[in-house]
């Protein structure tokens, strides 16, 4: 009832911003089914469920509940009404318990709303999904629907409190993804990382977004990084020592709704598997350990076109 309270409230003050909306025919209006988004901007959680006469379950990072204070108090009030469920993205136990969260709402027959990227992107690129949403759309047998904001990142860039007026916000719903052909396969990690793939794809033909074959939690870590060894190493060395590289080493590990390490493949390629849409394998974190697995159409002759099973050794 409270979301709906919520929703009629700031309904009117968010239709300022003129948001559209393309494609809302493609969510069922009843029964249980996956929205699977991109995610650019904190915004996102308002304007992808506004145009919906349905409610949308989003799983949310648990430190939206935690805070203290009046600002605590205020976001565990909003995002209780909004429908949102905390979850712990530590990884191990963790991501099991928010996967079976995950279970519970398609089991009452609602929609649930995740971001497979596991994070906001952090420069408006689509970053490569994590195997909760593939093992999660196969162990309840529910329909997947590809959502994909439009504008959210330039509206209201990371960092900054205040929208942007004059950027109109949208968001795109695809065509619902039917995975029946994979029902029983949810603990084969190729499979997961197939589905994902191709979740993942769709949502990059709806968003018109670069995609890159990495973890956005490990490209929000290395980037800092990098920056701070450009600037070290721009520093003349004193006399007397030498400067450091101010280098670190590579870290492989991403976090996600639930971060033990997988190894998969992405959608958008390089050298080791072919080109074109089938990715290399690199290691990051996920909700499933995943596997080399297949890409989407690559040229390699180890790439196997989606719907298939590739015939790799496992790690």
């Amino acid at each position: 009832m409270f979301y709906w309270v919520v929703k009629a409230v700031l309904g009117p003050f968010l239709r300022l911003f003129r948001p559209w909306a393309d494609g809302t025919d493609n969510v069922p209006r009843t029964g249980a089914a996956i929205i699977a988004s991109n995610h650019l901007s904190f915004s996102d959680h308002f304007f992808a469920p506004l145009p919906l006469s349905r409610k949308v379950v989003f799983l949310a990072k648990a430190e939206y509940f935690t805070g203290r204070g009046l600002k605590g108090l205020l976001s565990r009030a909003f995002f209780s009404g909004m429908g949102e469920i905390p979850v712990d993205r530590s990884g191990g136990a963790a991501g099991e318990r928010a996967l079976r969260t995950g279970l519970r709402v398609l089991a009452q027959g609602q929609l649930l709303g995740i971001y497979p990227e596991g994070t906001r992107t952090p420069d408006g690129r689509l970053y490569r999904g994590k195997t909760g949403v593939a093992r999660m759309a196969l162990e309840a047998r529910v329909p997947v629907i590809p959502c994909a904001m439009v504008g959210t990142f330039e509206f209201q860039p990371p960092g900054k409190l205040t929208p942007r007026p004059w950027v109109r916000p949208g968001v795109r719903f695809g065509k619902p993804l039917d995975f029946s052909r994979y029902h029983g396969l949810e603990s084969d990690r190729l499979v997961l990382r197939a589905v994902t793939d191709e979740i993942m794809y769709e949502i990059m033909k709806l968003a018109g977004q670069e995609y890159v074959d990495s973890y956005a939690q490990r490209s929000k870590t290395v980037r800092p990084l990098a920056l701070r060894h450009r600037r070290h190493t721009a520093e003349p060395a004193q006399p007397g020592g030498a400067a450091g590289n101010g280098s670190a080493a590579s870290d492989e590990t991403g976090t996600g709704v639930a971060g033990r390490a997988e190894t998969g493949t992405g959608v958008a390629g390089r050298a080791e598997t072919g080109t074109g849409v089938a990715g290399r394998a690199e290691t990051g974190g996920g909700l499933v350990v995943g596997e080399p697995g297949n890409g989407h159409a690559g040229n390699d002759a180890a790439t196997q076109p989606t719907g298939t099973v590739a015939d790799t050794s496992h790690e």
